[in-house]
């Protein structure tokens, strides 16, 4: 209402774009290159929202305090505990990875956030992520999160040969990076195989899980999957570049969004960021990874990243350079002209 006062919490909550992740065991690491791919590229202010198990929260605020002030002021971060509203939290904790179920109970527990975007640890942002973060004005009045297909190509995609459960669409979709209306989320009844009417989203969830508990094998994912079977008018489909995995290269290229406008959004999976399987993968973490902070970033980012992929032509990966490049290319651009129209307007006078 007009002249209202705003709770401090909820006037920087409309401000920010909200990003939410989930650590526990040996995560750490991997989720604070995830936070520094974000904070290195955005325009606008982020708010992290880091769930993460006891032991790692003091070296999240510790790692995070060291980053410079450059980059500090971009972003505020909070760190909440691993909770679980409902049903049994042990069950929910060890449901595939640890703690992975946790993003089922966003609604529930952010509930002064509107909208959000969930990635896992694996993930890499070759862009803004003001570019995704658009996406949620394209929702129409039924949809209320977004998720990119798990694979293109329904002959060689796993739901489509081995699901024992219902799933979205003809593929299934990839929960990895995943956009969320909040607010639509709590207030939407929900169609299931539970009971005739509808259910809320915090209702659903357990009983939904104890239904089909020996039958999922991805965990929380396939529980999406399950849920949007029953409720696909309220799912956006974002293209495959914005969650762009080693299964759209590592049998040949498959994702045509990638080819025209380069990855997005970069998901390591299958632990690639850490073994020799897909080198150039792996090539992109250790290079963000690597980059000191306030580098220039071709020098020490898109020229050592090039440098690297030399090493990875004999894999079908690292046969399109151009596909993991075009759009880090692109964005480092616009960055470096930014910082120079900045200097520029703050030092002239015309």
């Amino acid at each position: 209402k007009p002249g209202e006062q705003k709770h401090p919490k909820e006037a920087s909550s409309l401000q920010c774009m909200h990003l939410a992740v989930v650590a526990c065991g040996d995560r750490l690491e991997e989720t604070l290159i995830m936070l520094k791919s974000a904070v290195l590229f955005s325009n606008r202010r982020l708010c992290f929202h880091i769930f993460a198990e006891d032991s790692l929260k003091p070296e999240f605020e510790k790692k995070l305090k060291e980053w410079p002030s450059s980059y500090t002021k971009k972003f505020e971060s909070s760190i909440y505990p691993i909770t679980f509203s409902v049903g049994n939290a042990q069950e929910w904790k060890k449901l595939f990875k640890p703690c992975a179920a946790q993003r089922l109970f966003l609604p529930v527990i952010l509930k002064h956030v509107d909208s959000l975007l969930y990635v896992d640890t694996d993930v890499l942002f070759l862009r803004p992520i003001d570019d995704i973060w658009h996406l949620l004005g394209e929702f129409n009045s039924t949809q209320l999160a977004a998720m990119a297909p798990e694979h293109e190509i329904p002959k060689i995609g796993w739901y489509s040969r081995f699901a024992r459960h219902p799933y979205y669409g003809t593929t299934g979709v990839n929960s990895g990076v995943m956009l969320m209306n909040l607010t639509r989320i709590r207030s939407t009844q929900f169609k299931n195989s539970l009971i005739p009417g509808g259910l809320t989203w915090e209702e659903m969830l357990y009983p939904l899980y104890q239904k089909y508990k020996n039958y999922i094998t991805w965990g929380d994912q396939d529980l999406l999957n399950i849920i949007f079977y029953f409720n696909p008018e309220c799912l956006y489909v974002f293209p495959c570049q914005w969650n762009y995995r080693p299964d759209h290269c590592m049998y040949g290229s498959n994702c045509r969004g990638a080819e025209e406008e380069g990855v997005s959004i970069l998901h390591g999976n299958r632990g690639v960021y850490h073994d020799d399987k897909q080198p150039t993968f792996r090539a992109l973490y250790e290079v963000i990874r690597d980059f000191p902070f306030e580098d220039n970033l071709f020098q020490s980012l898109y020229y050592p990243l090039q440098s690297k992929f030399l090493d990875t032509v004999h894999t079908l990966c690292g046969r399109i350079p151009q596909v993991f490049l075009k759009q880090i290319e692109k964005t480092m651009k616009k960055v470096y002209e930014n910082r120079v129209i900045v200097y520029l307007g703050a030092n002239h006078r015309y």
